[in-house]
């Protein structure tokens, strides 16, 4: 197939696009800033910018990655390539592809309390990053609709692996004894690993799940303390202390924290009947990952 990838420098799109071609698939990227090694066709675009210059061909799936991160705390910044930038992709693409797969978070849920989440729960995001996000894919949804274009929707659990934010915010900080937890830590969130995010994706595409949703999570929903300490017990440092809730959002960010403190617990039953995951729980991938550090 051929294969339109958005942010491939990132995190996820980077090891996305590698899995592809490894897997036979001609792979183009679009990247912002920061290059990649990979061997692929490489495009730097702003998506941003309405002027766009996408290559002129005809892609089997676009997976739409590139955004910024919840960490980002400028309302205009988030906005802009959040949701600015997905509908100036879609105008740039609607003609060249019959398939579009857009990655969201579980943010978009808003607080579901005790809940477990999953594609039925309704979407009542209460940030406004993941109102953003919610915002671009409702924009999607009808106008793939009006231009008979097939669409995907996945919501991903927290994604870590080696590199990313667990690297630089969490295992870096931890060792420099710079982590505190906000909120002592006491709420559930769903974790996965990048490895079993790009299996997932891969899957949607070669087995054609079109006009479905995914959540995409491991199957062990887990108190944010226990994520931090069982990652500290495994870099064999001590488990770190807490911080209060006004100073944390002083500190990353009113809208942030409040994603990271609600507790989310998610269902991962749906995209488990087509891919076996690797790490089917944050002791597995977490173990993994450090030991291959």
């Amino acid at each position: 197939m051929k294969i339109l990838v958005t942010g491939t420098s990132g995190f996820i799109g980077s090891r996305l696009a590698a899995k592809l071609s490894e897997n036979g698939h001609t792979v183009t990227g679009l990247i912002h800033e920061q290059d990649t090694n990979l061997s692929i066709q490489k495009h730097k675009v702003d998506l941003a910018n309405a002027i766009l210059s996408v290559p002129n061909e005809i892609y089997d799936v676009v997976f739409h990655l590139a955004a910024v991160t919840p960490m980002e705390k400028d309302r205009d910044e988030i906005k802009k390539v959040n949701y600015d930038g997905t509908v100036n992709l879609f105008n740039h693409i609607k003609n060249k592809t019959k398939f579009i797969v857009y990655a969201s978070g579980l943010g978009v849920f808003g607080d579901p309390g005790n809940k477990v989440v999953d594609e039925t729960t309704p979407l009542k995001p209460h940030t406004y990053y993941a109102q953003v996000r919610l915002d671009a894919q409702r924009f999607l949804e009808k106008n793939c609709k009006d231009n008979s274009i097939s669409l995907t929707v996945t919501y991903f659990g927290e994604v870590y692996g080696n590199g990313g934010w667990f690297e630089s915010q969490i295992i870096q900080r931890l060792q420099k004894g710079m982590f505190k937890l906000p909120k002592s830590g006491e709420y559930y969130r769903s974790f996965v690993h990048v490895n079993d995010v790009v299996n997932a994706l891969v899957a949607i595409a070669e087995k054609n799940a079109i006009n479905e949703t995914f959540v995409v999570t491991d199957s062990n929903p887990v108190l944010f303390k226990e994520f931090i300490n069982y990652t500290c017990d495994e870099l064999g440092i001590k488990h770190p202390g807490s911080i209060p809730i006004l100073l944390a959002k002083a500190v990353m960010g009113g809208d942030f924290v409040k994603l990271l403190t609600t507790s989310i617990k998610a269902s991962n039953a749906k995209i488990a009947k087509i891919i076996q995951f690797q790490y089917p729980s944050y002791m597995e991938g977490v173990k993994a990952t450090i030991s291959h550090r």
